[in-house]
């Protein structure tokens, strides 16, 4: 199975990541991808983009280099109660809202706390998908998350990132998590979490870990445009 889409790609406006949104869009067209999600950090990431960048990324085209591009945010749960950096006024302006935790915003907590945090960030209304839930550092319910996600059709996402160069010790949680959706169903995505434009669509070690655990191509919402597309008109955002 080859993706068609990548929704998870952060530009030099995360600051810490080191490409263009034209360099990055070049690399996927190279790469024979037909969607991307520009998700750069929210504000509460240090050296992250102010929440202007997000109101203004509508001077961006919806499609370059032959790429469909989505507008997005990779926003930062910052509390137990899983609310975001990124005000509602400017999520509803986006096309692609991920959430995740990082522990430059979060401030940790044990197992209930973590899994009420990212069940409140699902629970957003405009949350499509929480990013990295595997990362050892928060302790989650695999279970509950799984299930909660699914129940309210919304994404869990496989990270590429987790099982290669970032957040070290994920590969047992995204297994788990991996077999979990196997088992009781729901849906998700499998991105790159690139920071550098050549490694837009390096997906290949997340995607091996959700077929192997028996995750199916209907369940991987990436494996093509379409199955984008339809999620995104069950979310009102065609």
């Amino acid at each position: 199975m080859k993706l068609e889409a990548d929704l998870h790609i952060h530009t030099i406006a995360s600051g810490h990541a080191y490409s263009t949104v034209k360099e990055i869009a070049e690399a996927a067209s190279r790469k024979s991808l037909k969607l991307i999600a520009l998700t750069d950090h929210g504000p509460a990431m240090p050296g992250g983009p102010h929440l202007y960048h997000f109101g203004n990324l509508r001077v961006l085209p919806g499609e370059l280099q032959g790429v469909e591009m989505l507008h997005g945010v990779e926003a930062n749960i910052i509390d137990h109660e899983g609310n975001l950096d990124v005000p509602e006024r400017y999520l509803h302006q986006l096309d692609w809202i991920a959430a995740g935790f990082h522990p430059v915003c979060y401030p940790g907590g044990n197992l209930e706390e973590n899994t009420k945090a990212m069940i409140r960030a699902l629970e957003n209304p405009f949350v499509d998908v929480v990013v990295h839930p595997g990362n050892p550092q928060f302790r989650i319910n695999e279970e509950k998350i799984v299930k909660v996600a699914r129940d309210l059709g919304k994404l869990l996402e496989l990270n590429n990132s987790s099982l290669t160069i970032s957040r070290e010790g994920s590969e047992e949680n995204c297994e788990l998590i991996s077999s979990l959706t196997a088992q009781f169903g729901g849906r998700v995505v499998i991105n790159s979490d690139a920071h550098f434009a050549e490694d837009v669509g390096s997906t290949a070690n997340a995607l091996k870990m959700a077929m192997d655990a028996g995750v199916t191509e209907d369940q991987i919402v990436n494996s093509s445009v379409a199955k984008v597309k339809e999620f995104l008109a069950e979310r009102g955002r065609e």
